[in-house]
């Protein structure tokens, strides 16, 4: 895999020139983009960068993080606090992510997302209000393993840090070992449409867009 150096700027705005050429793959009215990485890397700076283009581009975009769509904490921590395979597979309500965002951003889908249901801090419901997307916005998600559970992008990004580099910057290295089961379950490198290497956040560089 060959990668190209670029800027951060730069790259949310070929990004964001991308997406605004792209075509909803379900034919609806709503485009999805994915921005996938662990949390060492800089997914919700990037997804904010993109969204800021767009924006320029006359698109309404709304941001929405998976950190917002934690299951309670009683359900994330039935195995202990550090348990990988629960982080991997358990950690995330995909099935709320499902029900309060893709859903209604579906072809005939009504628009009103639900940015953020849980509050990891407090343990309770945010009650949020819900957001209403007009027809030609594009939803921008960000977050870890974004990739294996088919939620139907339209684009994806995955910014890809060496082993080296995740075990360096990961602050909690208890979960790396649900980001090798990744890697080896899912492949992200293989799977996105365009990715990032992120080593360096200052150089970054990455893979150039789909062909």
């Amino acid at each position: 895999m060959r990668y190209e150096a670029i800027t951060w700027e730069r790259l949310a705005r070929i990004l964001a020139g991308h997406v605004d050429e792209a075509t909803p793959g379900d034919g609806g009215d709503w485009l999805k983009v994915g921005i996938d990485g662990p949390p060492a890397a800089p997914t919700g700076e990037t997804a904010e960068r993109i969204a800021e283009a767009l924006r320029l581009r006359g698109r309404s975009v709304l941001v929405v993080g998976t950190g917002g769509f934690l299951r309670p904490a009683s359900l994330r921590y039935e195995y202990g606090k550090q348990d990988p395979d629960a982080y991997y597979s358990g950690w995330f309500d995909t099935g709320a992510l499902w029900r309060e965002v893709f859903g209604p951003l579906e072809a005939g889908g009504s628009g009103r997302v639900l940015p953020d249901l849980w509050d990891p801090v407090t343990d309770r419901a945010t009650r949020s209000p819900y957001v209403e997307l007009p027809p030609g916005g594009v939803l921008v998600m960000h977050g870890p393993f974004l990739l294996g559970h088919w939620f139907p992008f339209d684009v994806t990004v995955h910014l890809r840090l060496s082993p080296g580099a995740l075990a360096r910057r990961t602050e909690e290295p208890w979960t790396l070992p649900a980001f090798a089961r990744y890697e080896d379950e899912v492949g992200p490198s293989d799977v996105a449409d365009v990715v990032v290497r992120a080593d360096d956040p200052r150089h970054p560089a990455w893979t150039g867009l789909p062909g």
